[in-house]
């Protein structure tokens, strides 16, 4: 099975999508990666989830990758003595340490990294936003502030503190189980939330050693300011629109967008466009012009992948939401417009001798007219590089590691493919040939051209590459599944 568009699709598990026949039929319908969201997963469920998709994998013979979101710490404010309290612009009212029920002019506030980090001026936003609070006088153990914008507050309602800079890590109590337990299970990627500082990938990257790759969520203005740095120590990144939304203008967010995916584009690193993206699906079987657009734009902009959240994972019609994400992909990708925005926004090759291998040949495939670009790929380095240059044709990724091809089916434009490593460079050829035709990409006479590292199974190391005919080195067509 192979896509006809070279955007990813991740698309979120939920009680809507839960169900092994409904899970098939979300990557028939484009899904290419599902996401499990641990602030609803217990480890059960998300073991359960994960061996249904494996089935699934399984049944239809595709590398599918799992990621698995980590919760992130949840800043919250404690209760009130009547649930929900009312409240005028201009007022008073403060957070502290008193562990007493709250009323309109104070609540309790369980999070005493808060209370030492916030300075007057620093904005508190409750509820996503929709109480806005400014710190006035702040002393440790409360923080005295006055309402700027919303009339209500309730109980366990969200903080966001767009100004202040905690110092807490990323990974809570809750999160180390859940990324012990998803990587016991064997998820491809890891997503973390509300990263900060590079410094908050460190204990998750020790941990994972590894065994899943660490996708970093950018929804904190201090993410935004520090996004090489955290790059450079991620190795995919998410525009997480929700949060980012929230405690930055919405009318800045877009802005962002951009710049966080060519960032990306330009270190060749995945990168995920999320939050609301076909939000009217959840309980429309169709989608509003202006979600179309959005989901187009990200498309033109080069994101390797795009998100379904609620869409997908609770929404009533889930496979629906899936097949108009795909359409909605294909149809921008066969837009004459498409190929000259994507080239616009091409970087530079490093000055490395794998990114300038990459980078000759997508020239000489595009030049040539060639089938497609076929990258030797162990530990997934090859297909990034291919990916990175965003080629008119095809890529194909041959590894013979499974847990590669999986990572692999996050970035764009790579139709992954499980096979053993080759013995020679005769054979590595000849299997490149071989696989092309099988998986539909070309027949006897199309040329191809071959990267890979020499010695083969280099990690890393692409240092090759050649162009093939079909049909003139290749033998009988086989299983190289």
């Amino acid at each position: 099975m192979r896509r006809s568009r070279k955007v990813k699709i991740l698309a979120t598990i939920g009680p809507a999508s839960s169900e092994q026949a409904t899970l098939k039929k979300l990557f028939e319908a484009g899904a290419d990666v599902f996401r499990i969201n641990m602030s609803h997963a217990d480890h059960d469920l998300m073991r359960t989830l994960i061996g249904r998709i494996r089935a699934v994998e399984a049944e239809l013979g595709r590398p599918i990758g799992i990621l698995a979101d980590l919760q992130g710490p949840k800043l919250r404010v404690g209760r009130f003595a009547n649930g929900k309290e009312t409240l005028t612009v201009g007022q008073a009212f403060t957070l502290d340490d008193n562990t007493e029920a709250g009323d309109a002019t104070r609540v309790y506030l369980p999070h005493p990294e808060i209370l030492k980090s916030v300075e007057p001026g620093h904005r508190l936003l409750i509820d996503d936003g929709k109480l806005e609070l400014k710190a006035v006088k702040c002393d440790g153990r409360s923080i005295e502030c006055v309402v700027v914008a919303g009339t209500s507050i309730s109980d366990r309602k969200g903080v966001s503190l767009p100004d202040t800079d905690l110092p807490v890590g990323a990974l809570t109590e809750k999160d180390r189980a859940d990324l012990d337990a998803a990587l016991e299970a064997g998820v491809d990627w890891i997503a973390l939330s509300f990263i900060q500082r590079p410094e908050d990938l460190i204990e998750a990257r020790q941990i994972a050693d590894g065994r899943a790759l660490l996708l970093s969520k950018i929804e904190k203005p201090q993410a935004v300011t520090r996004l090489s740095e955290i790059m450079e120590l991620s190795d995919a990144l998410m525009v997480a629109r929700g949060d980012l939304g929230v405690e930055m203008p919405p009318e800045a967010v877009p802005g962002i967008q951009k710049q966080i995916t060519r960032a990306a584009r330009k270190a060749g690193k995945p990168v995920v466009v999320a939050t609301q993206m076909l939000e009217s699906m959840i309980s429309a079987p169709v989608p509003t012009r202006a979600e179309v657009s959005d989901v187009a734009t990200a498309v033109f902009e080069g994101a390797d992948a795009i998100m379904l959240s609620a869409e997908s994972a609770a929404g009533a019609y889930p496979v629906e939401a899936v097949a108009t994400m795909n359409r909605i992909a294909e149809r921008v990708e066969k837009d004459p417009t498409y190929p000259a925005i994507i080239n616009a926004q091409r970087s530079a090759p490093e000055p490395t001798g794998p990114d300038a291998i990459s980078y000759a040949a997508r020239e000489i495939a595009e030049t040539l007219e060639l089938a497609a670009i076929v990258s030797y790929t162990a530990s997934g380095a090859t297909g990034l590089r291919a990916a990175r240059e965003r080629p008119k044709v095809p890529i194909i990724a041959l590894s013979p590691i499974l847990a590669t091809a999986r990572r692999l089916s996050l970035a764009w434009g790579t139709h992954c493919v499980v096979t053993e490593d080759a013995t020679n460079l005769d054979d590595m050829v000849d299997r490149a040939c071989r696989i092309t035709r099988q998986e539909g990409f070309g027949t006897d006479g199309d040329r191809i051209i071959v990267t890979a590292g020499v010695p083969l199974g280099t990690s890393g190391a692409t240092n090759m590459l050649r162009i093939a005919s079909i049909g003139e080195t290749s033998g009988p067509a086989g299983s190289d599944k």
